[in-house]
């Protein structure tokens, strides 16, 4: 171990008092609304680029010369430096002044949209995605700070409706946008149409924007003493979860630990993750404040926002794919179907924002997570049989659901959250939403494989000339299919290839079902959890303060 890392930091300077009385009265100059819009529209792009090149694979692949496994790391590149970001963005608030780094953000994601839309070779364009997953990673925890400043207690839970409504909708929409996108035009407008929302971003904030009191005092004070960096927060940090990162999205892809790559990576990111941890509890002035777990209400807010995130990315995952798969939709048709429950998200964050006004947050994600759980156990009757209104209406029950999680999550999240850490906090619950949804859609798709397997196997081991019901069926479909008789092929060789690909279909079914009840499961194991956090009254938040 280096010499550097048994050494304790010199110590910082005390933090300057900061003047209550004048943070609580701030206000921001422009209307916290308009303000609120502008911020959120460079975040749902963001948010959206997590998703949208999912489609565009083969085209992509196809335009480069290149294999589809080498273009996943189009998407493997831009999670794994968004993911580095998300718990610096705090630290890098405090040091350029927030305004800035979220300014700053927007122009990298943009320019590097620029690049990324006109990248002539696939290794261009995968170092022109880890620079705009850098750039688009600080806006989302930056936006929920600058909302938690912006917005007084009684009105934070209808800010963050506008900020759940990009965070909810963007990756339901992703997919489905892409792929109509590549369809009409080229895979390259996918990075394209974020310039426009980039500019029109940079030209709102860069005259609604202004930092807060306490934050501008705390960067002075930073200033004006020796700057101690972090660096080896940063480094493990930036290991840990790049390798983490790389784990969840090339798994099952490498077959997990049959790969000797992903055997290192994960113990690369295990290690890293271990000591980052460690020395960011010893250090005197960290660059992810991790402290701020310990209060109860954060803790479990966070521990909540990263289940959430695995069954929202998870579930998106899930529906989509089982009605192209299995059902034979289109993506335009899959889209549709998980697409209204987008719009009832929508419409119904608004009314969960004005609702924490009067209800108790905890008693409103207990709610939240019964439905939700609910849900996904109902998502467990899928079958082949069932039509476009049915699977629309189940993701419809799931988004009211997710409706009642997000906005309570983040408020209860910051009740206790004193001001000066707003940065440290959004990074942190961004971070844990952001690992769960690669989480969740790791263990999604793993479960599917080995499941499909298992029935695959249960389901055809029956299917022999020793069995007399397989025989009948046998004979009713060589029936059937006695006209392939005349395009050479034996009607009882088609019958066998009918059953066995039924067989298969049914296989594949049960194994979303069984993904299904494990998201299920672990939503309904949650409900408890509530019962831990502090009481927070209606209408209040950050009570430390």
């Amino acid at each position: 171990m280096p010499a550097a890392l048994s050494e304790q930091p010199s110590k910082q300077p005390a933090a300057a008092p900061v003047d209550h009385f004048q943070d609580a009265v701030w206000r921001p100059k422009f209307n916290p609304w308009i303000i609120a819009i502008a911020v959120t529209l460079a975040s749902f792009m963001e948010v959206l680029d997590t998703s949208i090149a999912n489609v565009a694979l083969p085209h992509i692949a196809g335009g480069m010369s290149a294999s589809e496994d080498e273009a996943t790391w189009v998407l493997t590149s831009y999670l794994v430096s968004n993911a580095i970001i998300l718990p610096l963005s705090g630290w890098f608030s405090l040091l350029l002044g927030r305004k800035r780094f979220y300014m700053a953000c927007v122009v990298i994601f943009t320019l590097s949209s620029f690049l990324c839309g006109i990248a002539p070779t696939l290794g261009l364009l995968v170092l022109f995605r880890v620079i705009q997953g850098f750039g688009g990673g600080g806006l989302q925890p930056s936006e929920q700070s600058i909302l938690a400043d912006t917005f007084p207690p009684r009105q934070r839970g209808m800010a963050f409706a506008i900020y759940g409504i990009a965070v909810v909708t963007a990756p339901a929409i992703g997919p489905t946008l892409g792929g109509w996108i590549t369809d009409n035009f080229t895979w390259r407008w996918i990075f394209f149409i974020n310039i426009p929302v980039g500019i029109l971003s940079l030209f709102l904030t860069s005259f609604l924007l202004e930092d807060p009191p306490y934050l501008v005092k705390e960067r002075m004070r930073r200033l004006k003493t020796k700057l101690n960096v972090d660096y080896w927060g940063i480094i493990f940090i930036a290991l840990g979860l790049g390798f983490l990162q790389v784990v969840l999205d090339k798994g099952e892809r490498d077959d997990w630990w049959g790969s000797p790559f992903i055997r290192v990576s994960a113990m690369i990111s295990l290690a890293s993750l271990i000591f980052a941890v460690y020395w960011e509890f010893k250090v005197k002035d960290p660059v992810v404040d991790l402290s701020l777990l310990k209060d109860r209400n954060f803790g479990v807010a966070a521990f909540l926002m990263f289940n959430l995130g695995v069954v929202l990315l998870g579930s998106t995952v899930l529906i989509p794919q089982f009605l192209q798969t299995v059902m034979g939709y289109s993506a335009t048709q899959a889209g549709a179907a998980i697409s209204w429950g987008g719009l009832l998200v929508m419409c119904m964050l608004p009314f969960v924002g004005l609702l924490l006004g009067k209800v108790e947050g905890r008693w409103l994600i207990g709610v939240g997570l019964f439905i939700t759980s609910a849900a996904l156990f109902h998502m467990t009757t899928f079958s082949t049989d069932m039509d476009f209104h049915y699977a629309m209406m189940a993701r419809c029950f799931q988004a009211a659901g997710l409706a009642f999680l997000f906005i309570p999550i983040n408020t209860v999240a910051y009740a206790f959250v004193p001001r000066n850490k707003n940065n440290a906090a959004s990074g942190l619950i961004n971070l844990a939403r952001n690992v769960g949804g690669s989480v969740g859609i790791s263990a999604v798709t793993t479960l599917l494989v080995r499941r499909q397997q298992f029935h695959q196997a249960r389901l055809t081991e029956g299917l022999t000339a020793m069995n007399s019901t397989f025989n009948a069926a046998t004979g009713r479909a060589s029936q059937t299919l006695s006209g392939a008789a005349a395009h050479g092929t034996q009607p009882s060789l088609a019958a066998y290839g009918l059953i066995l690909r039924n067989a298969q279909r049914q296989a594949a079914t049960l194994s979303y079902i069984d993904c299904f009840w494990l998201l299920g499961c672990i939503f309904g194991c949650m409900v408890p959890l509530i019962f831990f956090m502090k009481k927070v009254k209606p209408g209040r938040g950050m009570a430390a303060h």
